[in-house]
């Protein structure tokens, strides 16, 4: 630890701490653009300047000190950047001082001589540092006269990131997220002086699977995501704080819906977890919440084998009924990982009372990056795991499930949240079960076949609880609501258990997973609640 002073205010921080963030520790912001955490401090922008001093020596070359015992201070003339500068024993910051505020007037002058004055029709606007800083930190009115340099507009970087050259300040924070980050050195600056400009090398594009972090990252309307600009404005938008289900990293997020509909989803910081970063799928596997096919009534086969729309309290009774007329060994559940942990609770619970002696989950193994994406391509293995409902190996016996369904010998399946053909069930077997219950988002060759076929909600539309790869336990929660005629999974999982004989008593998903606290030691003393934005380790319980 070291002693420097910020604004006149002693404080200890790590040594090899940055002194932006020295300063940040003791509460004195510092307006930056080339700045990020977790990258290479180039020092570009020049608007983190302020005025740096050091101990004053005495003849002897010690330090004077003062009656407080802190070294006296001797002010540096000129101002300096802390961006790359690393604090040091006795050093002193001012962040605020007639010198700094004139340096950050003359920074703003510089960046907005040939941004082009769009505001109004940018798509960062209402989350644009530049536009914040020049109302804070800028001059009113502009002196400059002459044109403006006029630059590439709507450039295809890759194929979910556009450009606007116009409206970058050069601040190469994507260009060096790109390569330190993602490890593909694609972008770099071209030309001089104010006739710079971004681009991809020749013969190349920014197409990794994390090229939509440089959005959120450009602190300007420079680069924007092709999926979401211009489809809504960021105030209008409800942020909620949520998970990625893509993976089994479970990537922290915030969902930005409006009017019941999901926007755009975006990385929320959690050091444990992603920092501050997430994948290009993930962050864009959400538009099947709005898809065409999405189931928004249950369905029912009737006597002459059409499914017709009934109401979901009919339709789960009449599952019930087609279950209750098979032996336990003619009974088989697949269930899947994507489920959430009370949705595993209770389909561990059916499948006892079903006395089904074959069920399993979906495995999905899929090749980790190195970065973000896990091995694991299912959110929730550990929880499946954790409550049983998965065999040792996950997905292990899905093909023996499937080989008796396809050879007559499971009379009756129940399928939870996967498709059943995707995985070797024909259509033809599915067909000729006695019994086949579905519960899905959206229809797909086993909804089809199903004799009773049940609307489920989305990640978005639903709370509750996942465990990642590394054993910590992370919370969903709603940003919008499951379309009129479709509900959340565990309450369609409690009332089938209830239209069985299984019990009720569930009133809410703090109600489930209190049961479930109390019956699986590793949540004991845990609640929806207490589980918080950024997760419980449960390594040690599980």
């Amino acid at each position: 630890m070291v002693n420097v002073q910020v604004d006149g205010r002693w404080i200890q921080v790590p040594k090899g701490t940055r002194a932006i963030e020295a300063c940040k520790q003791n509460g004195s912001f510092v307006p930056h653009y080339c700045y990020h955490p977790k990258l290479s401090a180039p020092g570009n922008c020049r608007m983190c300047l302020i005025e740096f001093g050091s101990p004053k020596m005495g003849p002897d070359r010690k330090p004077i000190y003062g009656p407080d015992g802190y070294p006296e201070i001797s002010w540096i003339p000129r101002p300096q950047i802390c961006c790359s500068t690393d604090v040091a024993e006795g050093a002193a910051y001012r962040t605020q001082s007639p010198l700094v505020d004139e340096c950050r007037r003359g920074v703003m002058e510089f960046l907005l001589i040939n941004h082009p004055l769009d505001c109004t029709i940018c798509d960062q606007a209402g989350e644009c540092r530049l536009q914040e800083f020049s109302i804070d930190y800028g001059n009113a009115g502009s002196r400059f006269i002459e044109e403006k340099v006029k630059k590439p507009k709507r450039v295809e970087l890759g194929p979910r990131v556009t450009l606007d050259d116009e409206r970058c300040i050069m601040c190469s924070r994507c260009i060096r997220f790109s390569k330190e980050i993602a490890h593909d050195d694609v972008l770099g600056f071209t030309e001089r002086g104010s006739h710079t400009t971004l681009s991809c090398f020749p013969g190349k594009k920014l197409e990794n699977n994390y090229s939509l972090n440089t959005v959120d990252i450009c602190p300007v309307g420079a680069l924007t995501s092709t999926d979401f600009r211009f489809k809504m404005r960021v105030w209008f938008l409800k942020e909620t704080k949520s998970i990625c289900t893509s993976c089994g990293t479970g990537c922290n997020t915030e969902i930005g819906s409006r009017e019941g509909k999901v926007y755009r989803q975006t990385p929320r910081d959690n050091e444990a977890v992603n920092q501050c970063w997430m994948c290009d799928y993930g962050r864009l596997n959400f538009h099947f919440l709005h898809d065409e096919r999405r189931m928004t009534s249950a369905l029912v086969r009737d006597a002459e084998g059409t499914p017709q729309p009934q109401p979901l309290a009919k339709a789960i009774a009449a599952a019930a009924n087609l279950l209750r007329q098979f032996k336990p060994s003619e009974i088989a559940v697949i269930a899947s990982a994507r489920q959430t942990n009370e949705e595993l609770f209770l389909t561990a619970k059916l499948i006892r009372l079903l006395g089904a002696p074959l069920f399993d989950i979906v495995g999905r193994h899929q090749h980790a990056d190195g970065i973000l994406v896990s091995d694991d391509g299912n959110p929730n293995t550990r929880g499946a795991q954790l409550m049983k409902v998965s065999a040792e190996h996950p997905g292990s016996f899905v093909p023996i499930i499937v080989g008796k369904v396809n050879d007559g010998a499971i009379k009756a399946l129940v399928c939870l949240s996967e498709d059943a053909v995707e995985f070797g069930a024909k259509p033809a077997a599915l067909a000729k079960l006695g019994a086949l219950v579905t519960v899905n988002l959206q229809s797909n060759a086993t909804t089809a076949a199903a004799h009773v076929a049940l609307p489920g909600a989305g990640f978005a539309e639903k709370r509750g609880s996942m465990i990642n790869v590394k054993g910590r336990l992370q919370r969903l929660n709603r940003a919008v609501q499951p379309p009129a005629g479709a509900a959340d999974d565990w309450e369609i999982l409690r009332d089938l258990l209830a239209a069985l004989g299984g019990g009720n008593g569930l009133y809410s998903i703090e109600d489930v997973f209190k049961r479930m606290a109390a019956e699986v030691p590793a949540f004991a003393g845990l609640s929806l609640s207490k589980i918080g934005d950024l997760g419980v380790p449960l390594e040690g319980k599980i």
